[in-house]
């Protein structure tokens, strides 16, 4: 694995396959904490994604946002109460 990201998240990632990747946030990083995210692979794909969440009616517990870091990202709730990071970096 190489480093491929270490504020505001240690980004982990295997040199033959950058999607294969762990990320390690601080604690303290943000309320309410998802459980795990999913890297959508492009920016048009988390719009599409909260767009879609949105029409259903699952709750946005963090809204959409281009973080100074370089991804574009939004927390949703799925119905059985699990916080997902739906992300993708910005080129």
């Amino acid at each position: 694995m190489r480093v491929a990201m270490e504020v505001p998240v240690l980004d982990l990632q295997s040199p033959d396959d950058p999607a294969a990747e762990v990320i390690i946030g601080a604690q303290e990083m943000q309320d309410p904490q998802p459980s795990f995210g999913v890297d959508v692979g492009d920016p048009a794909a988390v719009d599409a994604a909260h767009a879609e969440a949105v029409k259903r009616g699952l709750r946005v517990v963090y809204p959409l946002t281009d973080e100074p870091w370089g991804v574009r990202r939004f927390f949703v709730e799925d119905p059985g109460g699990t916080i997902l990071n739906v992300l993708a970096h910005i080129t």
